[in-house]
């Protein structure tokens, strides 16, 4: 097998468009790039290739399974940490500005008994990002191994880490060369970025909150859709429970962005004096987590769940707590 014809395969010729490519294929290029014996510009060929002719469900499939398991995978199930007892499920957001919602929300859900393994990411373009806006708190750390993030959620039921050396290395190369190479808008190739991390945290259940309009990166709902169906349809072919909403953005989301003013709004949201926008977005989601994790048996019972949290100091109280783990 050579690195050439797979490429030729997927990229096709001016009579015929290029063909989808095997699960083995699809691992022999990822195996070849992490190890180094397939160089960057066969790998940005590749990424070309399928920018242009895209990829079916099952190759996105192929592609996110050969990413997640080109480095470590962590399995909170066998983790030997009294306190885990899953199902564990996160939020993912594709970002907009003054997107801080993942922020009160994990408290919320994780003090309704939820558990949350929550890897995220820094800032992206014009979009801010949570691990940034976290460590504007003073001394806030991120940087947590695979046991440290484990006995943190199982003491305050979620933990928020960045993505290490070790998980998902294919991605963290891919991403760098499609930055580039003008390939960042492929949506098998977001899908496959995306998933790859979410999947290796040791997620079971999956929110995606994929965002369109003037402040996201997704410009239009018709894209948005598309995106929305790859991130469900993929990350159930991987056996994860998975649901997408599609949410506007316009505007900037509440009243305050930047790092720390948005940490300032944080403390709005978990004392239930947040802006009317962040606070419906942050119950929706939070009600499907806890319909996710199987501790609400629809979305009106997670609402409920939710705001109660809220309401009685639990979601401020988990919040504190893990500030001071952090």
């Amino acid at each position: 097998m050579r690195a050439t014809d797979i490429i030729i395969k997927k990229r096709g010729n001016a009579v015929q468009k290029g063909e989808a490519l095997t699960k083995e294929e699809i691992a022999f290029l990822i195996d070849g790039y992490v190890s180094g014996s397939i160089p960057d510009y066969q790998i940005a060929s590749f990424l070309m290739a399928v920018f242009c002719n895209g990829m079916t469900f099952e190759e996105t499939g192929f592609l996110t399974d050969c990413m997640l398991h080109s480095g470590d995978v962590i399995n909170l199930h066998n983790a030997s940490v009294e306190g885990l007892h899953g199902p564990f499920i996160d939020k993912h957001s594709t970002g907009g500005v003054g997107d801080k919602i993942s922020i009160p929300l994990a408290p919320i859900v994780a003090s309704c008994g939820v558990q949350i393994p929550m890897m995220s990411g820094r800032a992206l373009g014009h979009t801010g990002g949570t691990l940034d806006k976290l460590e504007s708190i003073e001394g806030y750390s991120v940087d947590l191994d695979s046991e440290t993030f484990a006995k943190l959620i199982a003491k305050n039921n979620y933990a928020m880490m960045g993505q290490t050396t070790t998980i998902a290395p294919a991605d963290r190369k891919m991403y760098a060369l499609r930055d580039v190479t003008g390939t960042v808008e492929s949506i098998p190739l977001i899908t496959s970025s995306i998933l790859s991390k979410k999947v290796a945290e040791g997620s079971d259940g999956l929110l995606f909150d994929v965002k369109f309009g003037r402040g996201a990166f997704m410009k239009n709902m018709a894209d948005a859709e598309q995106l929305a169906t790859f991130l469900v349809k993929t990350a159930q072919t991987l056996g994860k429970d998975a649901v997408a909403l599609l949410t506007r953005m316009q505007s900037p989301l509440g009243k305050k962005t930047g790092n720390f003013l948005e940490i300032e709004e944080t403390l709005d949201c978990l004392e239930g004096k947040g802006p009317a926008d962040v606070m419906e977005l942050t119950y929706e989601f939070g009600a499907r987590m806890l319909v996710l994790g199987k501790a609400a048996t629809n979305v009106a019972e997670g609402l409920e769940k939710c705001k109660q949290a809220v309401a009685s100091g639990k979601a401020m109280e988990t919040f504190l707590t893990n500030v001071k783990d952090q």
